[in-house]
């Protein structure tokens, strides 16, 4: 590879992480907001299916960044990008505790009182989403590498969503455990929320399958890459 192709794909790899770092900051940021997505009427245990928090809207973006920088960088690469996406949730939320114990002006748009609604929750629901995520992203990149190995870089369908599916039900079930052991969600909720969270994020999987083709295919031809082959940087 040439000097300017390694460089072209360091910033690219910049970038991919940048997508990364924010998608998981914002999503922890706007959980507190609930919608309710509604292809079809369906309850499970009381709950209406697909009454989902507005922070599952940007989390599988990070799963689909993952895999593609499994795919193309390696393991390794992979797993820095985790970790930097851990330390970035864990700043973001010390600057929003700062930020809540600063007493607000009596003129402020904002009243120390709406603040806290929003934000006064965000340390201990991203404990439990970093706890969770931080199991779900290794998981997911473990398990992705395993059949890549199997199946010799061939069949990028089968670890995309083998390895997106187990670390997604893993997230799903340990973040809505957490939430409810916190005493922020009721119990009652877990496994409507459980569920309605785990299908939501199977329908993003498959969708996003085509795309992590796309994205897969224009790397191997830029970088002129064999199926199994990954770029050292």
């Amino acid at each position: 590879m040439t000097k300017q192709k390694k460089a072209f794909a360091q910033r690219l790899y910049l970038y991919l992480a940048s997508l990364f770092i924010t998608s998981l900051v914002v999503s922890n940021l706007i959980f507190q907001k609930f919608f309710y997505w509604k292809p079809f009427e369906l309850s499970i245990f009381g709950n209406e299916l697909f009454e989902l928090s507005v922070g599952i809207l940007p989390y599988p973006i990070t799963f689909l960044i993952t895999d593609l920088i499994s795919e193309i960088y390696g393991k390794n690469k992979a797993n820095q990008v985790v970790i930097a996406g851990i330390f970035a949730s864990i700043f973001s939320m010390g600057v929003v505790l700062v930020a809540n114990y600063v007493p607000a002006l009596d003129n402020s748009p904002i009243n120390d009182t709406i603040f806290s609604q929003v934000f006064a929750l965000s340390p201990i629901a991203v404990l439990a989403s970093m706890i969770a995520y931080l199991m779900a992203q290794f998981v997911d990149i473990k398990v992705y590498h395993f059949w890549k190995n199997k199946t010799e870089g061939r069949m990028l369908w089968l670890r995309n969503n083998f390895s997106t599916f187990s670390s997604q039900f893993i997230d799903t079930f340990l973040v809505i455990s957490l939430l409810c052991l916190f005493g922020i969600l009721d119990w009652k909720l877990f496994w409507g929320l459980v569920l309605s969270g785990f299908l939501f994020k199977i329908l993003v999987a498959l969708f996003d399958t085509p795309f992590l083709y796309f994205f897969v295919g224009i790397f191997r031809k830029t970088f002129d890459l064999k199926p199994n082959q990954e770029i050292e940087i």
